[in-house]
């Protein structure tokens, strides 16, 4: 069968005095009939030239699936008088949330089952989930079509009714005012940047709901949620790189939100709310962050106290205000570390891990007066394990340990860090697992994940699916790339702007580094990131397309010069702080040095998997599949390149906990295919 070739029609760009032709620029017409025919044509290709994989993909979802608990209750959360949990059921897609009052061995009540909203829905996913404060109504919103636009309904939880309060066009945040009527959110604009705070009041009509703020400035976006010790209504008013936040007393939802401090051009900072004081977390003039301190009524910075001072060799990441403790999260050499402080003596502990390579993750820690922290634990051989630290006495208690279903044996496998030299020396860490016996004789298939952008940190964690290839003898490798926030910020601001290079230049080193130190070789190695990590493999793949076997580029940022000069886009004009306004030559010209979509050359590729989303509102669908257009065009070799689009999803692929699973072994069974391994590689026997 041959590929689907998307016809030419010129379309004439031009920016600072330089034209082009983009031939594939229709593409962008979602409502032309044509386009969605080549979509769909892309889809019958891609499964044609995997057909030979079919049973293989259902081996390795069956395998995948087998591994998951299918009944399993979530550590419960301890709110006022009642106990919060979720469930999964067997054979179910989604979650149900539940709750009991007074303690665990109360009759259960079901709050909301996903299962029974999702029936009969090609996709959904659930997005806010806010019980009152009085716990009796709760607040929830839905999404679909994968837009990520989601409807905002409110249920009576003592009937179990929906209220008439039905809000479309929402986004991921809002919160409750303390009499338990108010509800503050926020609204979208053609763009899809929550640009508008609302406040309603319960049943009220919503065409009447007052905009308690609009941010005009596209750069901006904002978000809304409640202090922990429910005395303040939170509005955060972000950038990439600048915030504000303005705080209205929960009991007084109709006052006016005041400004705790105006933005300042690459000054970030946020609020914690403690008794007579605010705890703030800030940047400025500490590119790492600092802890400073002031009175409730005094938020001028002249009343600035300091806490923990700036260290250029520590990020800190977030601060915790409990009553009598502050919860600090540090990261150092790229690992997480929980620091406890005794706001009564002011003396410091910290928690202690088992393993020297490893992640965590704070959670949900909703009482003001506790003196427990709960958070969680994982590696790249550990399953996620839920703990409570006693602040008080320095122990930690196992609240939850999730269970991997057939056997798994965390013994029979080893993890490590390693280093690989950049071109100008700084040395980017990679973490790396596989089965313990492995001889470093260049024979391995090697998986190799990168992201390298937004300071988003890839940290070494569990997952249940990498176990197929840890089987068939893969090593897996994640690479932490400058752009990525893995090492601090100076890490984040060395690949990004006019130093993005860095991010694919440090990947290509750590290809090399693994080959060079026998864990593969180039024939053996597939490479793979989603998003703004599927441009850094569109960047690597047209810059060293000899060094990798195959390429899996998930919902990839690939047509990078004609997003960013289209400020019409979602998220267009709010990246300028992290790739640049292409209006500006400076940043043109480079963008446009490394843009995959413009670099596409005659010469030899690797094969390559693309996949995208039609809904996808963060890298619009025609991205990817100008790319692999572009592709077939210009190569000259056999090797496949496939597309394959959900139809009825967005950025994050398919919903449901099982049917992602069969996203994931489309890709892993196109690896192992790309490979020569296919469909007849035996397990590897434990």
């Amino acid at each position: 069968m041959t590929p689907p070739v998307a016809k030419k029609v010129a379309k004439k760009i031009s920016l600072h005095q330089q034209e082009w032709n983009d031939d594939y620029f229709w593409l962008r017409d979602k409502k032309n009939p044509e386009v969605v025919k080549h979509l769909e044509a892309e889809n019958v290709f891609t499964d044609a030239a995997l057909k030979h994989t079919e049973d293989f993909q259902k081996k390795l979802y069956d395998e995948m699936k087998g591994r998951i608990k299918e009944e399993d209750v979530s550590a419960p959360t301890r709110e006022d008088d009642y106990y919060y949990y979720s469930r999964t059921e067997k054979d179910k897609q989604y979650r149900v949330h539940c709750r009991r009052k007074g303690s665990m061995e109360a009759t259960e009540e079901i709050l909301l089952d996903e299962n029974a909203l999702a029936e009969g829905k090609k996709y959904f996913r659930l997005g806010n989930f806010e019980v009152s404060p009085n716990h009796q109504l709760l607040a929830y919103s839905t999404d679909t079509e994968g837009d990520e636009t989601y409807t905002l309904y409110v249920k009576d939880l003592s009937s179990g009714k929906l209220l008439k309060d039905e809000i479309s066009n929402t986004y991921y945040s809002l919160a409750w005012a303390n009499d338990n009527q108010t509800l503050f959110y926020t609204t979208l604009d053609d763009a899809y940047r929550p640009y508008r705070l609302h406040r309603h009041q319960l049943g009220d009509d919503v065409k009447n709901d007052p905009v308690v703020h609009e941010e005009k400035d596209e750069m901006y976006t904002l978000g809304v949620g409640q202090s922990k010790t429910k005395d303040y209504i939170v509005l955060s008013i972000g950038s990439s790189i600048t915030s504000e936040v303005r705080l209205l007393k929960a009991d007084q939802p109709t006052g006016k939100f005041v400004v705790f401090q105006p933005r300042k051009q690459g000054i970030e900072y946020d609020v914690e709310h403690h008794k007579d004081r605010f705890y703030i977390r800030t940047n400025e003039n500490a590119k790492n962050f600092k802890l400073m301190e002031t009175p409730v009524n005094a938020w001028d910075k002249k009343n600035w106290k300091e806490v923990i001072a700036h260290n250029p060799e520590v990020k800190l990441e977030s601060v915790d205000a409990f009553a009598k403790y502050l919860a600090v999260f540090e990261r150092t050499q790229g690992l997480l570390k929980i620091r406890i402080i005794g706001l009564a003596n002011g003396q410091t502990q910290y928690v202690s891990f088992p393993e020297t390579a490893y992640m965590i993750y704070e959670g949900y820690n909703p009482d003001y007066h506790s003196q427990t922290l709960r958070y969680s634990y994982t590696s790249l051989v550990r399953p996620n394990t839920v703990y409570d630290y006693d602040m008080s006495t320095g122990k930690s208690v196992v609240v939850k340990e999730t269970e991997v279903m057939g056997g798994y044996d965390a013994s029979k496998y080893q993890s490590e860090r390693i280093f690989a030299k950049a071109n100008d020396g700084t040395m980017i860490p990679i973490s790396l697992v596989y089965r313990k016996g492995l001889q470093k004789d260049g024979n391995h298939p090697c998986y190799l994940y990168a992201y390298g952008s937004y300071g988003v940190t890839m940290d070494a964690t569990f997952n249940s699916n990498r176990i197929s290839l840890l089987d068939r003898g893969f090593v897996f490798a994640i690479a932490h790339i400058r752009g990525g926030g893995d090492m601090g910020e100076e890490w984040r601001d060395n690949g990004k702007l006019l130093k993005k290079k860095n991010t694919f230049t440090d990947f290509i080193n750590c290809a090399e580094h693994l080959i060079a130190e026998k864990y593969t070789n180039k024939d053996k190695l597939v490479i793979s990131g989603g998003s703004a990590g599927g441009l850094l493999m569109g960047a690597v793949t047209n810059m060293r397309p000899d060094l990798f076997r195959a390429v899996i580029a998930k919902v990839p940022f690939v047509d990078v010069v004609n997003t960013m000069m289209d400020a019409s886009l979602p998220l267009t004009v709010g990246e300028y702080d992290e790739w640049g306004n292409p209006n500006d030559k400076e940043y043109f010209d480079y963008i446009r040095s490394y843009s995959p979509y413009d670099n596409i050359e005659k010469k030899n590729y690797p094969q390559i998997l693309a996949t995208a989303g039609l809904n996808d509102p963060r890298v619009s669908y025609w991205e990817p599949a100008k790319w692999v257009a572009k592709l077939r065009e210009m190569k000259t070799d056999t090797n496949k390149v496939l597309l394959h689009t959900n139809m009825g999803a967005g950025h994050g692929g398919s919903s449901g906990r099982f049917e992602y699973l069969k996203d994931i072994a489309l890709e892993y069974a196109f690896a192992m295919d790309a490979l020569g391994m296919g469909q007849e590689l035996k397990r590897t026997k434990l």
